[in-house]
């Protein structure tokens, strides 16, 4: 299996950040060396992994207990296993033509890792929302994923070959289109260009009016920033805390959700896994970027096991209950393990020695504002060993578009606006001028990943079928439900 990446070619010497036409030559020049139709291409290499390998070498450094729920979430359909198979096509694409343009890649830019949530400044935006494989690398990568995911949707979806390409070209023109106009902006317009609730529903309005849209539609998408709004803290809190014996307790959900009193059977004290918690929140507090902080007025609650995802299930992931004021001014955090980034075998290594601060570091740079939580610590544990974690709020405003159910117009609008935020993304960590230089200004790259994500897909649809029999046979196991 080939271990690591090499950039295409990638001879000459990166061009002044101040000289925009030597940046621009050197996309054209990257184009020559890597022409836009290679995208296109793409079969299984001769000695490629067995995928069912690749999943249980994830498996043995995770929650031996969850990984069950793991293969059962992505034994719904060949959508939820594309989901959990990040690591398998991170193998695939090392051996993908690339432009040797490097960014900072999302890693797993599938179409449920975009979604909304709340800024710093109550402001509800449109980002990615998951960077768990962050790493640097070819931004080709993160725009192969990302038109994949919704081939797969769309095959899951019943739409047509035709919709499904026209939805998959779609997020593709997205990307290009909008990597052009930051290349041609002002340098801070294409920093803090991003996309918010009030330009997403302006744009879906006026793709009514264009009849590109049913009203449906239009009322599935307002629903579904209503309810953004209303997904806070205090919903979460109402939803997963109770009082017991007049104290804050998380609720109990097995396997989903564990108290940490619950978890050791044995007999383990929990009062071991809540001393690493608060010095993981005492220490954790150095990487927020603000010296005077309102984490500093809470104190340690309670603490649970959860359940998240599908390509995550079976690394750590705490909630975290604590409170401020009184009983009346919780928070809730989510302390998440962050191990090696899939990415991490085939491209350079991370240059940080924390996985948490990768992970963070990463999201900082990509998204247009990052949650005011959001930081990283590696703890030691009772066993002896350490483990990287990054922590951010639970909820926040968040939303996500609903896969099920689906018409092809939706889908459509739903890809452009993945394209157009992934390249906002790109373009503040990646030379958004040599990307667009390499772009062009015709649909030639979209045609080519769009040729590349049916390919994909085809494979996908295989691999699933060979995950399926491995959980039949015996070789994996399944939760019953997930």
């Amino acid at each position: 299996m080939n271990t690591h990446h090499e950039a295409s070619d990638a001879v000459e010497p990166l061009p002044d950040p101040t000289d925009f036409a030597a940046r621009e030559e050197w996309g054209r020049a990257a184009r020559r060396r890597s022409p836009r139709t290679d995208h296109a291409d793409w079969s299984p290499a001769a000695d490629r992994p067995d995928p069912v390998a690749l999943l249980e070498e994830q498996a043995t450094s995770r929650v031996a207990e969850l990984i069950p729920i793991r293969h059962a979430r992505m034994m719904v359909s060949p959508f939820t296993f594309y989901r959990g198979a990040a690591l398998i096509m991170a193998a695939d694409l090392a051996g993908t033509a690339d432009s040797g343009i490097t960014v900072q890649l999302c890693g797993d830019a599938h179409l449920s890792n975009f979604g909304v949530f709340g800024t710093p400044e109550r402001k509800l935006v449109f980002d990615i929302n998951d960077f768990d494989e962050t790493l640097p690398g070819p931004w080709e990568w993160d725009v192969k994923r990302l038109a994949a995911s919704f081939e797969v949707a769309g095959r899951h979806l019943g739409f047509s070959g035709a919709e499904c390409r026209e939805v998959t070209v779609e997020a593709v023109r997205g990307y290009r289109e909008r990597m052009r106009r930051a290349a041609a902006s002002r340098v801070l317009d294409a920093w803090y260009d991003r996309l918010d609730a009030e330009q997403i529903t302006d744009w879906v309005r006026a793709e009514q009016r264009a009849d590109n849209l049913q009203k449906e539609q239009v009322k599935r998408t307002e629903a579904i920033l209503a309810k953004a709004r209303t997904r806070d803290s205090m919903r979460a809190f109402s939803k997963l805390v109770d009082v017991v014996d007049g104290e804050l307790r998380i609720t109990a959900d097995p396997p989903l959700i564990v108290p940490v009193e619950d978890l050791w059977p044995d007999g383990r004290a929990p009062e071991q896994d809540e001393l690493w918690m608060r010095d993981l929140l005492k220490e954790f507090q150095t990487t927020l970027s603000l010296s005077r902080h309102p984490f500093q007025e809470y104190t340690y609650v309670h603490m649970a096991r959860k359940v998240v995802g599908v390509g995550s299930v079976g690394t750590r992931v705490w909630i975290v209950l604590l409170r401020g004021r009184d009983n009346g001014d919780p928070l809730l955090l989510q302390a998440k393990e962050a191990q090696a980034s899939v990415l991490e075998r085939f491209l350079a290594p991370s240059r940080y020695a924390e996985h948490g601060e990768r992970v963070v570091r990463g999201q900082r740079l990509m998204q247009a504002a990052s949650d005011l939580f959001l930081g990283w610590q590696r703890v030691g544990l009772p066993d002896g060993g350490e483990r990287d974690f990054y922590v951010r709020q639970l909820h926040d405003w968040k939303g996500a578009f609903e896969v099920e159910g689906a018409v092809p117009s939706g889908a459509k609008l739903y890809a452009r606006m993945c394209g157009e935020t992934l390249a906002r993304a790109h373009a503040r960590s990646g030379d958004r001028v040599a990307i667009a230089a390499y772009l062009g200004g015709s649909d030639r790259f979209d045609e080519a990943i769009a040729d590349f994500a049916v390919s994909y897909a085809d494979q996908n649809d295989r691999d699933y079928e060979t995950f399926v029999a491995a959980v039949a046979s015996g070789r994996l196991e399944a939760a019953a439900s997930a």
